[in-house]
């Protein structure tokens, strides 16, 4: 398979999760990676990615910092000579109720996945507007699309990563750069398990896989399948768009009926 390649592809949050299922995705496919994380510690998907890509480079950094990620960006344009994709999945979460939420744990939130999707599109954007091609996939959440219980912060910063999704989609289509969101469900990532880890809280992840109309949480394989798409000629136009990926967990609401319906 080739859908990507001679493209290369900088992503972010690569050293696990979703950022490093998006690199070994993108490695089958024929691309080059650029990885940017916080920490060095990779998991067994980038492991696979650098064996599969064409070329890779790592680097780590905090996105939150500017003069960090445009030395990693100017390091990847060394290197590569281009960026075709770029893939903002770098993020954490954060919550509670508003009025007991410390300044800096809003600030924290906000700066690593809204601020920090902001400052990865500003640096990768100058090579793509000197090609005149590129696709930003910026990884949201179904909760930048609808609240929940407690979500405040992080339901705020994926919802700005939404709305930037849409605004950057307006500003450059012209210019040959498509700018897209996934909107995952819950996936199983070292994030979820940090999430759940909190005693007092299995009840409510029992809850959470049964809202999901597939009776699962998500992988971050699949995740990386539809940004793989999103990134690949076969998205050509498909710009400002936030696709949800979350195993029905927004389709509505489950009363029982289909079991008197004979579908469970």
């Amino acid at each position: 398979m080739s859908r990507l390649k001679g493209k290369v592809a900088f992503i972010t949050g690569a050293a696990s999760g979703i950022g490093s299922a998006c690199a070994l995705r993108f490695a089958a496919e024929g691309a080059a990676i650029g990885g940017f994380d916080q920490s060095d510690d990779t998991d067994a998907r980038w492991s696979e990615a650098t064996r599969l890509a064409a070329d890779v480079y790592f680097a780590t950094g905090d996105v939150r910092s500017e003069d960090s990620v445009a030395a990693a960006v100017a390091d990847v344009r060394q290197r590569f000579g281009r960026i075709d994709v770029v893939v903002n999945s770098a993020g954490v979460a954060g919550g509670g109720p508003v009025h007991i939420m410390p300044a800096e744990e809003w600030d924290r939130v906000i700066d690593i996945n809204l601020k920090g999707t902001f400052l990865v599109c500003k640096h990768t954007l100058a090579p793509m507007l000197e090609q005149g091609a590129g696709s930003i996939i910026n990884i949201a959440s179904i909760e930048g699309l609808e609240g929940s219980e407690g979500g405040s912060v992080y339901n705020a910063s994926k919802a700005g990563v939404v709305m930037l999704t849409r605004n950057m989609a307006m500003d450059y289509a012209r210019k040959g750069i498509r700018v897209n969101a996934v909107c995952p469900g819950f996936i199983e990532t070292p994030m979820l398990s940090q999430v759940f880890g909190l005693p007092g809280l299995e009840e409510y992840r029992a809850r959470i896989v049964e809202a999901h109309q597939m009776g699962r949480t998500g992988r971050p394989e699949e995740i990386a399948n539809a940004a793989l798409f999103l990134a690949s000629d076969e998205a050509s136009f498909i710009t400002g768009h936030a696709l949800v990926v979350d195993g029905g967990f927004t389709a509505g609401h489950r009363m029982g009926l289909t079991k008197l319906m004979g579908l469970e």
